[in-house]
């Protein structure tokens, strides 16, 4: 019986578009952000920022020194907003339908440039933040640790005192999935930007 259901953030909640953000960090002065940037999983300073390895003041040195220019938080942040091209608040919106039979929560490889966006009043049209919908978030740059390890699920299931047998995770890597499946977490693969609401309903009523 599934107790908690967890989603992923960008390209779940949200439509991600890396091309967008590449073009954003090739405008700011870095050259090949293609060997830093991808969809899941970063690397270099784009790493050790979601990792919670540095923080946001740290990136913008580093990520200054390989454009040749000083970076300001604004200007990475914008960039990294780039990724995600639409809220789809409707499904937000579907989820509250959930809560009270579930405990909702967040899991996503993210940073402080995307939550100070996601975590204002700026998030939605109607006022909301992403947190006014979900029971917890679980963030990388806050648990220093990052999917696809397991790490980061053996931490989100202590800290939100869940059993991976009773825990449903819904993300759009791969990768992602495999690892949580290994460790007996129940799995929904979706597509980046795609409606997942009947899916989900379906595997919830067939583990009613």
């Amino acid at each position: 019986m599934i107790k908690d259901i967890v989603f992923d953030f960008g390209g779940v909640l949200t439509t991600i578009d890396t091309k967008r953000a590449l073009d954003r960090f090739r405008a700011l002065g870095v050259k090949n952000p293609k060997q830093y940037i991808n969809s899941y999983c970063q690397k270099g300073p784009f790493f050790e920022v979601e990792n919670g390895d540095i923080d946001a003041i740290t990136f913008c040195s580093k990520t200054g020194e390989i454009c040749g220019r000083e970076i300001t938080f604004d200007e990475a942040k914008h960039a990294w907003l780039g990724f995600l091209v639409e809220v789809h608040e409707e499904w937000l919106e579907y989820l509250q339908t959930l809560r009270g039979n579930y405990r909702l929560s967040v899991l996503s490889n993210t940073n402080p440039f995307i939550q100070s966006w996601a975590l204002t009043d700026r998030f939605t049209t109607c006022g909301k933040s992403l947190a006014d919908y979900f029971d917890n978030l679980f963030f990388s740059y806050r648990m220093h640790c990052s999917k696809p390890s397991e790490e980061i699920y053996r931490k989100m299931l202590m800290m939100g005192e869940m059993k991976a047998s009773e825990t449903l995770f819904v993300d759009d890597g791969i990768k992602n999935i495999e690892t949580a499946a290994r460790i007996g977490i129940k799995t929904l693969k979706v597509d980046n930007g795609a409606d997942w609401r009947h899916m989900l309903e379906e595997l919830l009523e067939k583990e009613r």
